[in-house]
């Protein structure tokens, strides 16, 4: 096997580990090619090729994310993860862990951690690297690793989201809102919002969105009710599908190309999160991106001459 070939074989890997470490598609996109070019420049073929990308791949996306948090923290709004609408990798031993660590609200939780406890917690808990794995790839010893474990998974521990474990009733109920909201129906959306149902916005300052998060299954069925319809009504089409291993939905216009990606929390029965990514530098990686500025001047002046 060549070393291109190689590479490409492990691509679905080294990708889902630079995205959990960095919650950005196109960063993760980037540290997987900095991976190949230093994997194509190395003169010796290392024993292991999966142990050694890995390392790579990591360091990498721990050099970025260490910049990255800066920016982060400056950002307009909200930041949220880059929606991710199927994780390349899969491993039926590892399924849970690898289907939980993509959601939206475990990526959240691991913002909280400093780049080595992410990388840490995502080799070892996630993929299940051994510790001397885990060691080469950070660079520090076991016996630091085996602490920066223990340290990130009481984090994620104490955080951690639950959904709804029946796949198949999460689906309904999520089909069951996106009709409701099509319809802009605010008894049937208010039917299906937790209580303490809470909805945020990623717009990052070039999109238009919500100033603050809104709280509440009256707040939320009324803002949803105000403001989506009439994006219906001027051709925006909405597709339902997995985002982040969560229900949720991409919208896009009559040409295809991307509003917005909506994220849906599931527990008891109920939604409990709302989760928009409407920031474009964020959708790029699902086609090229609506202008919705244009759109929501479009869609008001359809709710101003609606009365």
């Amino acid at each position: 096997m060549t070393r291109a070939e190689e590479f490409e074989e492990l691509r679905p890997l080294l990708f889902s580990i630079a995205y959990r470490i960095l919650s950005s598609v196109s960063e993760a996109e980037d540290a997987v090619q900095d991976t190949w070019l230093r994997y194509e420049a190395t003169s010796t073929r290392p024993t292991s090729a999966k142990s050694f990308l890995s390392a790579v791949v990591t360091r990498i996306s721990i050099d970025v994310l260490r910049s990255a948090r800066v920016r982060r923290e400056q950002y307009v709004g909200q930041w949220l993860p880059e929606p991710l609408l199927s994780d390349p990798y899969e491993d039926p031993a590892r399924s849970a862990e690898l289907a939980d660590s993509v959601s939206m609200a475990a990526l959240l939780l691991l913002e909280r951690l400093s780049p080595l406890e992410r990388a840490v917690f995502v080799l070892r808990e996630v993929f299940g690297f051994g510790f001397p794995e885990v060691a080469s790839a950070v660079g520090r010893s076991e016996a630091a690793c085996r602490q920066l474990a223990v340290r990130a998974r009481r984090h994620m521990d104490a955080g951690r989201p639950r959904f709804e474990a029946d796949r198949k009733e999460r689906d309904e109920l999520a089909g069951r809102f996106f009709e409701a909201l099509r319809a802009g129906d605010v008894a049937g959306l208010r039917e299906l919002l937790a209580a303490d149902v809470q909805m945020a916005g990623d717009g990052g300052g070039k999109a238009p969105q919500w100033g603050k998060d809104i709280f509440g299954e009256e707040r939320v069925a009324q803002m949803l009710a105000l403001t989506v319809p009439s994006l219906f009504r001027i051709g925006v089409e909405l597709e339902p599908q997995e985002v982040n291993g969560q229900p949720g939905a991409v919208l896009r216009t009559r040409d295809g190309k991307v509003l917005n990606a909506l994220v849906l929390d599931v527990l008891d029965g109920r939604i409990q999160q709302i989760r928009s990514v409407i920031n474009p530098d964020k959708l790029g990686h699902m086609g090229p991106v609506a202008d919705a500025w244009a759109l929501s001047r479009e869609a008001q002046r359809v709710r101003e001459s609606e009365g």
